[in-house]
């Protein structure tokens, strides 16, 4: 299974949007969600359990459901209401004279338990440095675990991928993903065909 970031996303009944993000769980290794934005719908991305990904190719992934239940996907972002009673509070505690507070709306990412987003064009590091950035991940059909991440790797005039075992990533650190290799053994690791 290909899961490429920008990929369409279809359901059984018609396409639905592009994959924007992975969850991942990094202790397992295994991809647990999708984030899909959604077709038509100005910033409206969807959490895809990963056990509905029916196929995926570079270009596709199938869902195995339809359009009417991918709309009630959980909102990958969040929005929360703060009245203005709450905000009045926090600013008196800190000191602050606000006057009349106005209630706000707090948006946050929607990331369930154990998981973090590896986002397309995340920085990839080698012991020694600065080595590409995430371009996709390449999946096991049965148990949805990462095999390979697609590190993008190069300038404007002289790009190309490389395939990337997964036993060569040694942890995500706000939003790095760290290799056990260095840049030597990164410039070894066979390369994808763009």
């Amino acid at each position: 299974m290909d899961l490429r970031l920008k990929a369409h996303v279809e359901c059984t009944d018609g396409r639905v949007g592009r994959l924007e993000n992975v969850i991942l769980n990094p202790h397992t290794q295994r991809v647990t969600y999708l984030v899909v934005k959604e077709n038509g719908i100005e910033n409206t991305l969807r959490l895809v359990p990963e056990h509905l990904v029916q196929t995926a190719s570079p270009e596709i992934i199938s869902l195995s459901m339809d359009k009417t239940r991918f709309k009630k996907m959980t909102p990958f972002i969040q929005e929360e209401y703060i009245p203005s009673d709450v905000t009045f509070h926090m600013a008196e505690m800190v000191g602050w004279d606000m006057g009349t507070p106005a209630a706000v709306f707090v948006e946050h990412e929607t990331i369930p338990a154990g998981g973090i987003v590896v986002r397309k064009g995340e920085r990839v590091f080698a012991t020694d440095g600065h080595v590409g950035q995430v371009d996709e991940f390449l999946v096991e059909q049965k148990k949805g675990r990462i095999t390979h991440l697609i590190l993008r790797e190069g300038h404007l005039w002289g790009k190309k991928d490389i395939s990337v075992p997964v036993k060569y990533i040694d942890r995500y650190k706000e939003g790095k993903i760290l290799l056990n290799l260095d840049k030597s053994g990164v410039e070894a690791l066979p390369v994808v065909p763009l």
